[in-house]
């Protein structure tokens, strides 16, 4: 903002020299001493004769007056940048991902070039300001330099009074073209500079009577010119024994800021454009980006529970292609799970079908008058029944498996429980039982369970090896919190190709004649481990046999809260 000016210099006190007089021309006006100076004349602004040797009127000029040359400004026709039109209401659910991408960057990169812009305004209307002010006190400063020296440079004599003083500055001041100098003599305008002005204005009684206050108060005013919009009147006093006038300085604030609206049209121009550019590439990009994810959905949204086959397709090397990746992870461990839990279901039915087939055969060829028959097939269906009976709680135990409570974890000495384990074992089978070693560390595990996968593999050693072979029972600790436990026996082996399908459920290798179980004793004891968060391996015996391992985390075995151990469902042994 233009600021106020009291504070100017002191009015000047001119002495006037007793040999200048003031000569008035024939009308009774001063004469015009330089052609860069109007002498306004009476009230009416008429200029005096002689004026035509001025500066000729400059571009966008129209004539005010007879032989009278006034500034006709350009009018500036500001554009206000479009609002943007903002929705209170909540975004749709159906508005896709790609649009509301592109209208956040286009909002986003919209509030970034208009706060740019209204800085950028702000700022260079300051400097504006800051020059206008700059101009108006180099002004007075000029006058009031003119005024100590008191010599008119054309005579080399001493000003004769105010008059004088003020048409000499006039004379040698060529003002900007936002700028009127105007000489403030009896109460009017009497001398202004040539630079395009608005003489009409300058002479008529609004303007007298904006000024006539402000003399001897050194002051500055915002005045609305009929021609030019706001402007700016500074006035400075200069008073002599004789005479009391002032320097007024007109600034029009709407031209000087013309070049500034001018800049800010084009600005809003480029930055519309850079607007609609940044939008249409946002929406490209952010489609391109988007596309795996259509994919993704089409290709999801065709994929049933019978067939999981299909996968995505794996392109770039991004996080929507490691999302990718992790689908298809997804997809082919539900594959995997399905049919896995198809051969289950299959298998389990074909074990059950068996017994039942005996029992509904024998049932049918049942003799009741014969009591030999009768009890001789009494005796077959128990036998029938104990093995299905088996079979439902091997497949209870491993529906168990996968609940929270289905181990239930306390501290124990992993040297005491192998003891255990080897005692428990001689009651499988006529065999040479062996302690191989003992682990002197405390484990934290569920010791029936754990006992139960071990005489699992005990039982296993038992079928696979003659009366007299050696079965042994061993724990190890690594120092680094890994503890194994193990059953070794001297037995014909397990094949390479075997030794990942006997974990699986109703998964057998080599079969020894006379074992009638159903596959599922090592997926009950993979089930166990792995509730321990352990792994259960087999390996090559030295000379020859199998040794299967059994491998336990010391420091963090999985824990389950649930019911207490001596309540839990015991199993016959063996189990298969």
């Amino acid at each position: 903002m233009i600021r106020d000016s009291p504070t100017r210099s002191a009015s000047p006190d001119v002495r006037p020299s007793p040999s200048a007089r003031s000569t008035p021309d024939d009308h009774g006006r001063p004469e015009v001493v330089t052609p860069s100076v109007h002498d306004l004349g009476d009230d009416h602004g008429v200029t005096a004769a002689g004026t035509a040797a001025t500066a000729p009127p400059a571009a966008g000029t129209t004539p005010a007056a007879a032989g009278t040359a006034v500034t006709t400004p350009a009018v500036v026709a500001t554009a206000e940048a479009p609002t943007p039109r903002t929705d209170a209401r909540p975004a749709r659910s159906g508005v896709s991902v790609r649009t509301r991408i592109t209208a956040a960057v286009a909002l986003l990169v919209l509030v970034t070039l208009t706060a740019a812009g209204a800085i950028v305004y702000v700022i260079e209307s300051q400097r504006i300001d800051e020059r206008m002010n700059a101009q108006v006190d180099h002004e007075i400063a000029e006058l009031t330099k003119l005024r100590a020296e008191g010599v008119d440079p054309a005579t080399q004599r001493p000003y004769a009074g105010v008059a004088p003083l003020l048409r000499g500055f006039l004379a040698s001041r060529v003002p900007d073209e936002n700028e009127i100098l105007v000489a403030w003599l009896g109460g009017r305008a009497r001398y202004v500079s040539a630079s395009g002005t608005d003489e009409a204005y300058l002479g008529s009684r609004e303007f007298r009577d904006t000024v006539a206050p402000l003399v001897g108060r050194n002051s500055t005013v915002h005045v609305q010119v009929p021609s030019y919009g706001d402007a700016l009147v500074t006035v400075q006093t200069v008073r002599s024994p004789r005479s009391t006038g002032a320097l007024v300085v007109v600034t029009y604030l709407e031209k000087a800021q013309a070049d500034l609206m001018a800049t800010m049209r084009t600005y809003a121009i480029v930055a519309f454009l850079s607007l609609l550019l940044v939008t249409a590439f946002a929406g490209w990009l952010s489609g391109r980006l988007l596309a795996p994810l259509r994919t993704l959905r089409e290709t999801t949204e065709e994929i049933g529970e019978t067939d999981l086959s299909r996968r995505l397709p794996v392109r770039g090397n991004d996080d929507i292609t490691a999302l990718t990746r992790t689908v298809n992870g997804m997809l082919a461990r539900l594959e995997e799970a399905f049919a896995g839990q198809r051969r289950f279901l299959d298998d389990a039915g074909h074990e059950l079908k068996t017994p039942l087939t005996v029992l509904r055969g024998h049932l049918e060829l049942l003799d009741s008058g014969s009591p030999q028959d009768v009890v001789e097939t009494r005796e077959l269906l128990l036998e029938e029944v104990d093995r299905m009976s088996r079979l439902v709680g091997d497949l209870i135990l491993l529906a168990k498996s996968d609940r929270p409570d289905f181990v239930t974890t306390r501290p124990a000495d992993l040297s005491r429980l192998t003891e255990d384990l080897v005692v428990k074992a001689r009651g499988l089978g006529d065999r040479d039982w062996r302690l191989d070693g003992i682990a002197e560390v405390k484990v934290v595990v569920d010791e029936q369970r754990i006992t139960q996968a071990v005489l699992q593999l005990a039982d296993n050693a038992v079928k696979h090896t003659e009366p007299g072979a050696v079965v042994a029972i061993g724990s190890s600790y690594d120092g680094t919190g890994t503890a194994r436990i193990w059953v070794r026996d001297t037995g014909p082996g397990v094949a390479a190709a075997d030794r990942r399908h006997i974990f699986e459920r109703f998964g057998r290798g080599r079969v020894p004649e006379g074992d009638e179980g159903f596959g599922l004793g090592l997926s009950i004891v993979t089930a166990i481990v792995e509730a321990h968060a352990g792994t259960v391996a087999v390996e090559d015996a030295e000379p020859h046999g199998a040794t299967f391992v059994i491998t336990l985390p010391v420091a963090g075995a999985a824990t389950g809260a649930g019911a207490d151990p001596d309540s839990s469902e015991e199993t016959p042994w063996p189990a298969s």
